[in-house]
């Protein structure tokens, strides 16, 4: 265990503090516009086209659901299935042990949960949750994000992330701060 000097933290990126959210939609269009991808907003309450101006798409949420839906059909058809038909063999009224319009309701509702409990599951995994820390949180006044300040961050990780220049133009959006952020 070294007791030597402590490690250098290093930068996040610069972070612009803004008003309003159409000076974040703003800013957001700009950064696009200017090739920046790496990029993250973060405002008090949701703002509507801010994911298309940031460009982020992202098809993996409406796959992963359209899969767990049809796991949670084909689970509850099998299970049914399977009970009726070998398990535990029921003659009732002389229908067939496989009647298929029996199973629909259990079949349609585990389709149901199946796919929300994906959607709940996947929205922490691929959102990384949950996330006690973040280097954005020591950005100066960022506690004003989930009040009425909107926050708009470039990090270091951007292939054209420049110090200077990324810091000059985030200034020229119109930012009231811009503030660098460290790991």
């Amino acid at each position: 265990m070294s007791h030597g000097a402590p490690k250098k933290r290093g930068t996040f990126g610069l972070v612009a503090e803004f008003s309003s959210a159409e000076a974040l939609l703003e800013a957001a269009e700009q950064a696009g516009s200017a090739g920046y991808r790496e990029t993250d907003a973060y405002t008090p309450f949701p703002v509507h086209g801010l994911s298309d101006a940031m460009r982020f798409h992202d098809i993996r949420m409406p796959w992963l659901i359209f899969t767990g839906g049809l796991v949670g059909a084909f689970t509850g058809f099998t299970l049914q299935w399977y009970t009726a038909t070998i398990d535990y063999p029921l003659s009732v009224g002389g229908k067939p042990f496989n009647s298929l319009p029996s199973f629909f309701p259990v079949t349609f509702e585990c389709t149901i949960l199946f796919a929300a409990l994906t959607a709940f599951i996947c929205t922490f995994a691929l959102n990384g949750l949950p996330k006690p820390y973040h280097p954005v949180f020591n950005t100066p006044g960022f506690q004003r994000a989930t009040v009425d300040r909107f926050f708009f961050a470039i990090e270091k990780s951007d292939p054209m992330y420049d110090s200077e220049a990324t810091r000059k133009f985030l200034e020229g959006l119109g930012a009231i701060a811009v503030s660098e952020v460290e790991n």
